[in-house]
């Protein structure tokens, strides 16, 4: 629940909007922000280089345009309505120079009070575990989307914002597309709780705490049964989805930092080089360096990092 105090009730409507998040009072466009809706034509360059911008949700809707990541359909390049959803500390980057299409960021502080359940579909079309998901709308889809983005834009562009009613919105989209990635709704039992419990563990702990005991611990079930649930849910066990958290954050802070090797062996709790170099390519086929070269060649190829 969002309250305004004394003091922001003699604030102009604009710096109301600011005390809340929609518009920046500082350098950094999202500071102080936890949803962000541009058209993409107007996405200002800095927004890709924007520091808080890791940790939103984004949905990026490009509009009759070709994928930016490559089909495996008979080599065609296809055109059309695509919608990829990228989650927050993401690995691969959108080269949205120029594209016709739309912009959705927002935090995942601005869910927090749904359901477990919701926010377990919603991690799961994200793919929180690091890969971007991708989504090709057809016309019906396009409009019935459309409807709700265009009452998320006109509210989101008023000086006075109603954020009650923008998570509403929100959460409407999110539906459709859950609706649209996976043609029904989560089970709602226990269980996804468990599993939403785990992954937010896992966001916390994942540097130091690499054991299913641990999380089952946390969980007040045993390691056996955790991974029991996680196989049924997600097709993984405790073990591989703390391996994949750290893949993702090697990959991402190969591609998104200054650090050398080293000092990203280091940063995630790998005392031994060679083994963080084992560990990766055991993982991932290829070793720290092979894939930053290969994330190199690709971005001067394609302009983004959208690559498997």
């Amino acid at each position: 629940m969002w309250y305004i105090s004394e003091t922001e009730c003699f604030l102009t409507p604009v710096e109301k909007a600011q005390s809340v998040g929609f518009y920046p009072k500082t350098s950094s466009m999202l500071s102080n922000k936890v949803l962000y809706i541009r058209d993409l034509a107007d996405c200002p360059p800095s927004y890709l280089d924007d520091p808080a911008r890791r940790e939103f949700f984004e949905i990026v809707w490009l509009k009759n345009e070709e994928a930016l990541h490559t089909i495996q359909h008979d080599f065609q390049t296809l055109k059309g309505d695509w919608i990829y959803l990228i989650p927050p500390y993401r690995v691969h980057q959108l080269n949205k120079a120029g594209k016709k299409g739309v912009l959705v960021s927002f935090k995942q502080e601005l869910l927090e009070d749904d359901l477990k359940e919701f926010l377990l579909d919603v991690f799961r079309i994200f793919n929180i575990q690091g890969e971007f998901s991708c989504l090709q709308v057809n016309e019906e889809t396009a409009k019935s989307l459309t409807s709700v983005y265009r009452l998320m834009e006109e509210e989101y562009n008023q000086l006075s914002i109603n954020l009650i009613m923008l998570k509403a919105l929100l959460k409407v989209l999110l539906l459709k597309l859950i609706q649209l990635k996976e043609h029904h709704f989560t089970l709602q039992d226990i269980q996804e709780k468990r599993v939403y419990e785990f992954m937010m563990l896992l966001e916390l702990h994942y540097h130091e705490e690499r054991t299913a005991d641990f999380y089952a611990e946390k969980l007040g079930i045993s390691a056996k049964r955790l991974n029991q649930i996680l196989k049924e849910k997600l097709d993984k066990t405790a073990v591989q989805l703390i391996h994949d958290r750290l893949i993702l954050e090697v990959k991402r802070q190969i591609i998104h930092s200054e650090n050398t090797m080293k000092e990203i062996s280091f940063n995630l709790g790998f005392k031994d080089r060679s083994y963080f170099s084992r560990f990766f390519k055991q993982h991932t086929g290829q070793t720290p360096q092979e894939f930053q070269i290969k994330v190199r060649n690709h971005v001067l190829e394609r302009e983004n990092t959208l690559f498997e």
